[in-house]
Parts: C-alpha cells; sequence; structure tokens
C-alpha cells in the first residue's frame, strides 16, 4: 500500500485520542470519524514504518453501536467527536484505554479497575466556554451555496486543526441554555455594533474572545469579553443591553490580551458591571472564581473526583504532600482528618489563590509552597505518608518522579488526566511501587478525555 491507495477496512476500536483502529496485513490503521464496528473505504493519507493513517472516503456498513448526534454542529466543531456513540458505551471505551494505556505502555496489570465514574450530567455540564470571534467566518460546505450567509463575521468555535477558521454556533449542548442564549445575543449585538473584530494577519481590530462563567451553585454568571486593547467605552452600550436582558448575570469583564497569540486570557482585567468574582461549592467548601482564575470545568464531577482522591489518601492524621497543587482544591478536601497537607505550586498567582480559598474556608493545616518543587522539597526533613500529585498532561518531570523514589512514601495518589504521560510515570514508579487501584473518571463525556486516580503502593 502507498499514499493515495483505497481500501476497505473494518474498525476494532477506539484509541486514546479518539481515532478508530483498523488492521491491514498486520499493519495497524488510524482512522478518524468512525465507530467499532464500522465497515469503511478509506483513502491512505500517511503512511509510517509502524501504522497508516486514513481519511473514510464512504462509510460502507455502519456500526450498531452509533446513534443520532444532538447536535446540529456534531461532526464540524470537532469539540464532541463521541456523540454519536451511547454514553455507556463511551464509560466503556474509556476504562479499555485506561488499561491498555498502563499494560501496553508500562506492562503493569494493575489488581483493581473500576468501571468509569459517570458525569452527573451527560450535557450542560460545563461551567466555561471560551467563544472566538473572527472577521472571516468560516463557511461549510452546505452553507456555501446560501447568498444570505456573511463571511465577514461570526462568533464560534474553531474549526478543527485550524487556529484561524471559526464557525458560527447557534447552540452548544456543553453549556446551558442561559450560556447558550447569551451567546446568541452576543453574536447578535457585536453583528450590528460596528465594533471590529481583531484580525489575526494584520493584528488590527479590538474584540477577540467572549468567556462565559456560570456557577452551578448559586446560578451566578459571568461575562468576559477579551480585547486586544482596554475597552471600557466601546463595550458599555453592550454590558448595559446584557444587564437588562439576563438578570442572573452577576459580572462583567473586560480583560485585555495585547500579544499576537491567540488565547483567551490577558493582562489586565477592567470590571464592567457587578462583581469581579462569582461564587462556587463544591462540597462544604466555596471558591470565588474570577475572569481568568482556573477552575475545574465540571464542578459536579470534580467533587466526586476529590472524594475518590480523599477515600484513597484517607484521614488518619497523616503528613500529605499534594504536587502540582494549583489553587488548593485537593489539598483542602484532604485538610479534614489529616495532620498537615503542604501544596506545591510553581505559578504564583495560584499560590495566593490557594492561601485565600483556605483563608475563606477557614482552612489552617495546608501550607503552600512556590516555585519548582524539585528545588523545593530539599527545606523539608519530615517525609510525607502520602504523596499526591496532579499533574498537567504532560505528566510528571522525570526528575520529579525520581524524587519520588528517593522519599518512598508509604502510598502515592496519582490523578491523571492523559493515560499516556500517566503509564510512563507509573512505569518507573512500578520498580519500588504497586498499582493497587485504578478509577477511571469521566469530566468530559462525548469527548475522548479521560481522568484516573492511580493508587500505588509501596512494595
Amino acid at each position: 500500500m502507498k499514499k493515495g491507495d483505497k481500501i476497505s477496512v473494518r474498525i476494532e476500536k477506539l484509541a486514546y485520542g479518539g481515532k478508530g483502529i483498523a488492521r491491514v496485513d498486520n499493519q495497524i490503521v488510524f482512522v478518524d470519524e468512525v465507530l467499532p464496528g464500522d465497515l469503511a473505504e478509506i483513502r491512505i493519507q500517511k503512511k509510517k514504518k509502524k501504522f497508516l493513517q486514513g481519511r473514510v472516503t464512504r462509510l460502507l456498513e455502519k456500526s450498531p453501536l452509533r446513534i443520532n448526534a444532538s447536535c446540529s454542529h456534531f461532526g464540524h466543531c470537532g469539540g464532541c467527536k463521541w456523540q454519536n456513540l451511547e454514553y455507556e458505551e463511551q464509560l466503556k471505551f474509556k476504562r479499555e484505554q485506561v488499561i491498555e494505556s498502563l499494560e501496553h505502555l508500562a506492562d503493569i496489570h494493575p489488581e483493581q479497575v473500576y468501571d468509569t465514574l459517570p458525569s452527573p450530567l451527560k450535557f450542560h455540564y460545563r461551567n466555561k466556554m471560551e467563544f472566538s470571534f473572527t472577521d472571516r467566518r468560516w463557511l461549510l460546505a452546505e452553507e456555501l451555496s446560501d447568498p444570505s450567509l456573511k463571511k465577514d463575521f461570526a462568533l464560534g468555535l474553531h474549526v478543527p486543526g485550524a487556529f484561524d477558521r471559526i464557525m458560527h454556533i447557534d447552540f452548544c449542548w456543553l453549556q446551558d441554555d442561559m450560556m447558550n442564549n447569551i451567546l446568541t445575543s452576543s453574536q447578535v449585538y457585536f453583528r450590528e455594533s460596528g465594533i471590529p473584530v481583531f484580525n489575526l494577519k494584520s493584528h488590527q481590530g479590538l474584540i477577540r474572545f467572549l468567556v462565559l462563567r456560570k456557577s452551578f451553585k448559586y446560578e451566578e454568571y459571568m461575562i468576559n469579553i477579551v480585547t486586544f486593547r482596554e475597552a471600557e467605552n466601546e463595550l458599555r452600550d453592550y454590558s448595559q443591553k446584557m444587564q437588562d436582558a439576563f438578570p442572573k448575570l452577576v459580572s462583567i469583564v473586560n480583560t485585555v490580551n495585547p500579544r499576537v497569540a491567540q488565547i483567551a486570557f490577558g493582562e489586565e482585567e477592567y470590571l464592567l458591571f457587578g462583581k469581579p468574582t462569582i461564587r462556587e461549592k463544591i462540597g462544604r467548601y466555596e471558591f470565588d472564581i474570577s475572569a481568568n482564575s482556573f477552575f475545574q470545568t465540571n464542578p459536579l464531577q470534580a467533587e466526586n473526583l476529590y472524594r475518590r482522591v480523599v477515600n484513597q489518601v484517607g484521614c488518619e492524621n497523616k503528613l500529605i504532600w499534594d504536587f502540582y497543587a494549583g489553587t488548593g482544591t485537593i489539598a483542602m478536601f484532604l485538610s479534614e482528618g489529616n495532620r498537615k497537607i503542604i501544596g506545591f505550586e510553581l505559578i504564583e498567582s495560584a499560590v495566593k489563590d490557594a492561601y485565600r480559598n483556605c483563608e475563606q474556608n477557614g482552612i489552617e493545616n495546608c501550607e503552600f509552597v512556590q516555585g519548582d518543587l524539585r528545588k523545593n522539597l530539599e527545606q523539608f526533613s519530615e517525609k510525607p505518608d502520602v504523596i499526591v500529585c496532579d499533574p498537567p498532561r504532560s505528566g510528571m518531570h522525570g526528575d520529579v518522579v525520581q524524587a519520588i523514589r528517593e522519599v518512598e512514601p508509604r502510598k502515592i495518589v496519582y490523578v491523571s488526566c492523559n493515560p499516556a504521560t500517566m503509564a510512563r510515570d507509573v512505569k518507573v514508579l512500578s520498580e519500588k511501587y504497586r498499582v493497587t487501584e485504578v478509577h477511571p473518571i469521566d469530566m468530559f463525556p462525548h469527548t475522548y478525555h479521560i481522568e484516573s486516580v492511580i493508587t500505588l503502593e509501596l512494595r
């Protein structure tokens, strides 16, 4: 076979990342936008030494697992690759992918892998959504023949794999009705306002992103308009109209991002209306969330995740080190019943948020250390009973893994958002530790993303 050839394949299973896996002449073929059981005609796009990659040209036989996706944008925006797959099947595949990562990448066979914990909400579960402005709307194939559609404006989501292609979004199933109504009203307002959209090539224009946040507990909403420069005057009328239309809106913020990088994060914040934060509650703990602060995007499932970590660590007057502590959420949940939690976090603003969160919740046994944790560990002579780590998708630095081996706590609880990097790290630790329990947790229904809580105990 060579690039450009057409072949028919039967999809066997799903790989982490959402692609389907088929086999031809003992060679693995990765195919996007398919489900296990599909028989598809594909065109070979890439030929590598160990695998092929193909694109579907014709679906010859549909998998019995296929269902109709709820979203009219499914297959175009790329946000929910598995919306055409029954939710119970999604949970099964996610569990399999965690197991396969451990077995194939780390040669580890856990003593117990639990069923994937489903999200309390299958849809409308996100508390934050980011929408991009563009002055060149990307039209789908079926839209090109409609002369009424103009290409000079859109407020929506990215076409997969293209940072500069924005498609219009009528309704997003990941956010609730109120957020969708705010999106629609904002689309109408800014299309007619004449306020210039920031152009990625010329670096001219003003408005860049619409970021919506929601508090599930208190039903508070925030609008954050990200602009290239401060825009209080230009946004005054918009702010007033949103206040009048949405009584549950408690905050409107203008964040300034003067950099070329297309990210919905800024250096300065200007409060246009209301208060600078919204308040959320997870378990018995309350949090003030600002426009640019990090917070779990599925808060209802986040509580289940934190409870699982607490169950694995135990509440027995322990000294616990919390690596990649962020804003201190896991540390706070661990504080009850344990002697002391020491959190290590690189980002200074996150450490400040962590101390503020602890203070407003009356927690006194959490300490946070800012900076490179590889260097900061040396100042502590008392070794922890347990180390909890919740690293980014890239996993832990090799030096951090080695430091854990040297500290040699009785137990490690690893919170992972990437099975592949988790397997890499656990493989090194497995020389001294055995993997006793794996708890897959679904934080993002209809996507391939999967969180896991892995428990390792000293041999």
